[in-house]
């Protein structure tokens, strides 16, 4: 075979030399260090000012410090986060689209008999923001002063004890069922639509007790106006010391708190979950947001995005069983 002569040798090394600055020219991909490179959408499934909303606006704000860009929070209410979620899922991987993934989402994923997002499979999970736990408050006029005070009273009664939600399936609804679960209660639930007309009517009398989201609840607590019977958390509210949990009231390994997460649609590079969940743990570490998240009686709850998505995982089956048991169903 005849060899090829120096010139032609020169021309092909040159002509490889080009193509590889050329293939080293292209655009990066998201995960390149130059990521990120224009502002964030953060999608909350609520409407602004509730507690995923605050949540969300606290933490993007300092993400948006540790990343170089700023992280927009934008409001997609509807359907119980529903709406929200799915605009995420379908969303492109690049890590400038991200979601507040909620305790809503697990329980979503079989209140719902079908939904257009797999609330697992279409989200990466970046890590977790915060828990707040949920507080078992009474009309202060019933003779009710602890959970055995509450058993005693749901049995006791001839139609037993009903409790206010701010809606079928919500955290707040099903904290219920999992205590008539473990406690055998006789105890019937009342929707509403929304926690702050079920609030009003708690305080009014036309029912008797609810499992109210802590920063929602306290106010009314702290002027009388409600009487605080327990905590749904494993651990006592600093915000409420001499409230006891339920965990210690008779109901071992009782723990429920609503809680927040960061997470990305499916597919988005590692480097840049890596990054995002840096930028979380750093945000979360400041002192003034420590101290708002404490104001709200929330915990912050920074860990990797596979501790994240192992406790996502948990709370699926938790939920799934409560949801079963309890009937509750949604369209």
């Amino acid at each position: 075979m005849t060899r090829p002569s120096p010139a032609r040798r020169r021309r092909f090394f040159a002509f490889a030399l080009s193509l590889a600055a050329a293939t080293v020219a292209l655009p990066a991909p998201a995960e390149s260090a130059a990521w990120p490179t224009k502002p964030i959408r953060l999608v909350v499934g609520y409407a602004a000012g509730g507690a995923t909303d605050v949540v969300a606006r606290l933490v993007a704000v300092k993400m948006g410090e540790q990343l170089g860009q700023p992280v927009m929070v934008d409001n997609r209410a509807g359907a119980n986060s529903n709406l929200g979620a799915e605009l995420v899922a379908r969303s492109a991987p690049d890590g400038y689209t991200l979601y507040v993934y909620t305790i809503a989402n697990t329980i979503n994923a079989t209140l719902y008999p079908k939904l257009a997002y797999d609330p697992v499979k279409d989200f990466e999970l970046v890590g977790l923001m915060a828990k707040i736990p949920n507080i078992l408050v009474v009309n202060p006029r019933l003779p009710i002063q602890s959970p055995a005070d509450y058993l005693r009273y749901a049995k006791s009664s001839k139609d037993g004890i009903t409790f206010a939600s701010s809606g079928a399936g919500s955290s707040i609804h099903l904290s219920g069922e999992m205590f008539k679960m473990q406690s055998g209660a006789n105890m019937l639930h009342v929707a509403y639509k929304g926690s702050a007309p079920a609030i009003t009517d708690l305080i009014g009398g036309q029912v008797d007790s609810m499992f109210d989201n802590t920063p929602s609840a306290l106010p009314h607590v702290q002027a009388g106006k409600l009487r605080a019977i327990a905590i749904t958390s494993a651990q006592r509210s600093p915000l409420l010391p001499d409230v006891p949990t339920l965990a210690e009231s008779g109901y071992p390994g009782f723990d429920v708190q609503s809680w927040f997460a960061l997470a990305a649609p499916a597919g988005t590079p590692r480097p840049v979950i890596d990054r995002l969940n840096a930028a979380l743990g750093k945000s979360l570490a400041a002192p003034d947001v420590r101290q708002r998240l404490q104001d709200l009686a929330a915990t912050p709850a920074a860990g990797t995005p596979e501790q994240a998505r192992s406790f996502a995982a948990s709370e699926l089956k938790r939920w799934r069983e409560v949801v079963k048991a309890s009937g509750a169903s949604a369209q």
